[in-house]
């Protein structure tokens, strides 16, 4: 599933061609995504111009004129694929013809700037979703997300707090969305490993009893940060027309311990071999030599 980098990614790839456009042009071919498109989908967005295409974790959210926001969620396997009108015209066909190969294209927008946008999700567990802006922030998901990562408010003292006295481990609770917003299995690892905190560790022992944050704690949000920078560099990397925040070429040697499974630790010095074990039915990649 993509993680905040890849969704950051999408944000500033769509953000030249919707930003301050209108929808011309809203196209339903399949509304059954995880949830449901609202009643009058279509009507409701056509005539509307985006004024803000920002993110919330996992979520890219649209402002629009008439006082709603898009949400928009990728899930496992979704993407928005962008196609630009040479001269920047609408094309007089806009209708249900795809191409042979488009067969998961749910929904299609045709935005005033001259680009079509087009989402995508082969499994369907993406969804779009219309909600007013005054009742964002307490929508069932979106209310309930933690701090960002990269936020100015988050910080050890925030992480110790969210964690003090929590016996599930630290990788579960890095996972919780609750606790920190946009991360998931991929990153949860790396930052763990950066950090040289086992994922085993429980999550409670990175505060004291007051919720003050110990040495580890402070240690686990600067890599946390580092991790977070250095993916949205690679995810915005130039790539051609592909805004899903993925690029397959990089994919080997992106990651430190994610799905590196019996090969060498990278850490300067250490000699370990880095391990998969399942916790809450994920797989979890961790050297148990230099992380405790």
């Amino acid at each position: 599933m993509p993680e905040l980098p890849e969704v950051e990614a999408v944000r500033r790839a769509l953000q030249p061609v919707m930003e301050r456009a209108r929808f011309e042009r809203v196209l339903v071919r399949r509304p059954d995504l995880r949830v449901r498109l609202p009643r009058k989908f279509a009507a409701r967005l056509e005539g509307q111009t985006v004024q803000t295409l920002g993110r919330r974790g996992k979520y890219l959210l649209a402002e629009l004129s008439s006082g709603d926001v898009l949400v928009m969620h990728l899930g496992m396997s979704g993407s928005f694929r962008v196609e630009i009108d040479a001269k920047g015209t609408t094309p007089e066909r806009f209708d249900d013809e795809r191409s042979p190969g488009a067969a998961h294209d749910h929904v299609v927008f045709r935005m005033s700037a001259g680009a079509t946008i087009t989402f995508n999700d082969p499994r369907r567990f993406g969804s779009i979703a219309l909600v007013s802006r005054k009742d964002v922030q307490c929508h069932r998901t979106l209310g309930a997300l933690g701090p960002e990562p990269l936020g100015p408010e988050f910080d050890a003292a925030v992480l110790a707090r969210a964690c003090r006295g929590k016996k599930t481990s630290l990788k579960a609770a890095l996972s919780d969305q609750r606790v920190l917003a946009g991360l998931g299995n991929i990153y949860v690892c790396e930052a763990l490993h950066r950090a040289r905190l086992s994922p085993r560790r429980r999550a409670g022992s990175i505060a004291t009893s007051t919720g003050a944050p110990r040495a580890p704690a402070y240690r686990l949000v600067t890599a946390i940060k580092k991790v977070m920078n250095d993916a949205i560099r690679r995810a915005t990397a130039p790539q051609e027309n592909r805004p899903d925040g993925r690029d397959a070429a990089d994919l080997p040697n992106r990651f430190c311990v994610y799905d590196r499974d019996g090969r060498r630790c990278l850490t300067a010095r250490c000699t370990g071999t880095i391990r998969r074990i399942v916790q809450a039915g994920r797989s979890t990649f961790f050297c148990p030599l230099c992380q405790r």
